[in-house]
């Protein structure tokens, strides 16, 4: 990323130098990586002066070169062979003496030409460095004096071009003015004579008729969308000016539209599509996701298949562009333009980052938007490209700004609290400072209070959302250097560390193991007609899949209980009919009252089933009998034991009745949800499945009953006083 030191101060008024405002860049986050002085154009013209051309003729063994007499101010005047069809005697030039190079390390020589000796060269715009033009050379006012050094005469100047990187997160600093603003509000609070300015667009004013029309079909992919429409341009060369502080941070110029275009970019930081309003068929454009499989060429001249995930601007005939990463070939400015559509969009920054890399193509406008370009400032860069369009291209505006802007991006209203700032900066920095740094990176005070504010983030802030994003914003133009470092390290000692989850259901899956228990693992997907007519697990509040793969996976589980009597039944129909059975996994449900429109309505928490049935086989120390509600019971028992809780002093309910036939369900004194419900499922539900046996169940909520692991207390004692004494004792015992 480039800025120039020059094209800076058009916006910040200041006496700093170009090494000054770099160190200041890196002291406010944005990291500079050197500064580099360099000529306007490579090698500085050197050896090109302003000359005369004295006599020019026909030459004798060609039908398009001249033989021409040129004075470059040393007396002599020299011959040149020219093969310009524009040049003529009398005019002033731009000569190239012998020993020159030129941009392109393209060094001048004596030569002969169809046998004329040449000794130099006229020069035309592109050759120069200075433009594109190459229809012939470059002709200078006849009060252009001769022998002038053209570096001199072009007022050539060295150019301080800073080179900086920045973060993900800093895209507002992906410009002229953003680096400026910045540096102003560092400049302001350090008492730094300056002044800061944004590029004025009062003159803009709408134009009689109406612009193209712009219809947007999918608002989340272009949220704000502006166009204006001018008409009557010239498409020609861009002016000097221009032209030159594109060159300053390496940017070709093209013509004198598209050059505006790019020179808004970054000089704002909003990236701009200039379209050929006559190839707009339909008259009106069209922001669409593309079709599947359709078909642009681009201006690379390469033919992409669309992704229906793509956001393309289209006209009545299809695509124009890639929306906010590359224009379309048919659809752009060229030398014979008449009429324009200026676009400044908000895209959405995810869909751009897919296409962007979908496509491979990075670009300046692809770069900027999938970071989050700024959507506060769309109309502003509009204006300010169509009067720029008027002054260098001529033309008329028609009509007003065209403009799609449904639901307005509100700013992020955010509390501060100016201590809790400075307790998190970890100096007092004073409150005037807080609000005299934020006035400056242009926060808008809604509310100010003693001892803190509600204030708005500005547009361009994509990435404040909190009060500690604030104070990196704070911390940062007051600067990271200016913190002292603390004499004392303080940390905090957790005397009670938390138990790992992990580790504890580790624990419970061996004790389980040890007493004869398999761990099962089912699906979270289940079948929805189990919950018909239940009371407890009501349909209402199933989560159901909205494209399910059979009617037997078509809602997301309740509880547990009836995964896991399907791998009862399943394992009874294969003359298994003894089990003990035990599953962690999460259970889903939805409030019926807020109607699924949002995240908050869905609820998932982690839960624990147990499951015995049938007559365990007789063993060497035990006799055989068959499966009870109580020894369902003490497994419980025993496992809330170890976490420290006694069913005995919980508060006992009955089970649900729809479920269980007979059970009950504990739960911890104060508390509304049951811990543990256990019983014998009920015969109708058992029969859902096949099941002709008892079956007793147990589900367990995981987060209550990790709340009772207990925290191990740690124990201090005092340091001894002395050292460690060891003894070896010999002991004599009787045979």
């Amino acid at each position: 990323m480039k800025v120039s030191y020059n094209w800076l101060k058009d916006y910040l008024e200041s006496d700093l130098t170009p090494q000054q405002i770099a160190e200041a860049m890196t002291a406010i986050g944005i990291e500079v990586d050197g500064v580099e002085e360099q000529e306007e154009i490579p090698g500085g013209l050197a050896g090109v002066v302003v000359a005369e051309v004295l006599e020019c003729e026909a030459h004798p063994d060609s039908d398009h070169l001249h033989v021409t007499k040129v004075n470059d101010g040393t007396g002599e005047p020299l011959t040149v062979v020219c093969g310009a069809p524009n040049v003529a005697a009398g005019q002033k030039v731009l000569f190239a003496r012998i020993g020159a190079v030129l941009p392109g390390d393209f060094k001048i020589k004596k030569s002969k030409i169809r046998g004329v000796e040449s000794f130099g060269m006229i020069c035309a715009e592109d050759e120069l460095g200075i433009g594109n033009d190459h229809a012939g050379i470059k002709v200078l006012p006849a009060d252009a004096p001769v022998g002038t050094p053209a570096k001199d005469y072009l007022h050539l100047k060295t150019e301080a071009v800073i080179e900086y990187e920045i973060t993900a997160n800093r895209v507002d600093a992906a410009s002229h003015i953003g680096v400026a603003r910045d540096l102003y509000a560092w400049m302001t609070l350090n008492n730094i004579p300056c002044s800061f300015k944004y590029p004025s667009v009062d003159a803009w004013k709408p134009g009689v008729g109406k612009g193209i029309p712009v219809e947007v079909q999918d608002a989340t992919a272009a949220p704000r969308y502006c166009g204006i429409t001018i008409k009557g341009v010239k498409v020609g060369p861009s002016p000097e000016w221009l032209q030159k502080k594109l060159m300053s941070i390496g940017l070709r110029p093209i013509d004198n539209v598209v050059d505006v275009s790019n020179f808004v970019l970054f000089e704002l930081g909003q990236p701009l599509h200039t379209f050929d309003a006559d190839k707009i068929i339909g008259g009106k454009v069209i922001v669409r996701r593309a079709s599947e499989g359709e078909k642009i060429v681009t201006l690379d001249e390469v033919e992409r298949k669309l992704s229906a995930d793509d956001i393309v601007i289209a006209n009545a005939d299809g695509p124009m562009c890639i929306a906010g990463v590359f224009g379309g070939i048919n659809s752009g400015v060229k030398a014979d333009t008449v009429n324009v559509f200026v676009e400044s969009a908000y895209f959405d920054p995810g869909s751009i980052r897919k296409t962007s890399k979908r496509h491979t193509l990075q670009t300046d406008a692809s770069f900027r938007y999938e970071r989050g370009a700024d959507p506060g400032i769309n109309e502003y860069a509009a204006k300010r490209a169509a009067l720029l369009i008027q002054e260098v291209a001529g033309g008329e505006i028609v009509g007003g700004i065209e403009e799609f802007y449904p639901a307005k991006i509100e700013k992020k209203v955010i509390d501060l609290d100016y201590d809790r700032i400075e307790k998190f900066i970890g100096k007092k920095i004073g409150h005037d400072t807080i609000e005299k740094i934020l006035s400056a990176l242009t926060y808008e005070f809604i509310e100010k209070r003693e001892g803190g504010a509600k204030v708005a983030a500005p547009s361009y802030m994509i990435d404040v959302t909190r009060e500690c994003d604030v104070v990196e914003e704070i911390l940062r133009i007051y600067g990271y250097n200016n913190i002292d470092l603390p004499q004392h390290m303080k940390m905090s000692v957790n005397a009670t560390p938390s138990p790992e989850p992990e580790a504890i259901r580790n624990g419970i899956s061996n004790f389980l193991a040890a007493n004869g228990f398999v761990e099962i693992m089912n699906n979270s997907l289940t079948k929805g007609a189990y919950y018909k007519g239940l009371t407890t697990y009501t349909e209402e509040k199933s989560v159901t899949i909205v494209n399910p793969l059979s009617s037997d996976l078509n809602v997301m589980r309740q509880t547990l209980i009836f995964s896991g009597l399907e791998v009862v039944a399943y394992n009874l129909n294969r003359q298994i009919s003894s089990m003990k059975l035990f599953e962690y996994g999460s259970v889903y449900s939805r409030n019926p009252e807020m109607d699924g429109k949002t995240l908050a309505s869905y609820e998932e928490h982690p839960a624990f089933s147990m499951f015995v049935t049938g007559t365990p086989e007789k063993s060497w120390n035990s006799q055989p009998g068959k499966s009870s509600f109580f020894e369902l019971k003490g497994y419980v028992d025993l496992l809330l034991r170890r976490f420290g809780a006694n069913l005995f002093q919980m508060e006992a309910t009955a089970a649900p009745a729809d479920i269980f036939s007979e059970g009950v369900a504990y739960a911890l004194p104060g508390q509304h949800l049951p811990l543990a419900v256990l019983g014998t499922v009920s015969p109708a539900i058992a029969k859902k499945f096949g099941i002709r046996q008892p079956v007793f169940a147990a589900e367990i909520n995981w987060n209550t009953l990790f709340q009772l692991v207990k925290r191990d207390k740690v124990a201090f004692k005092e340091m001894p006083k002395f050292p460690e004494v060891r003894r070896d004792l010999a002991l004599l015992l009787d045979e």
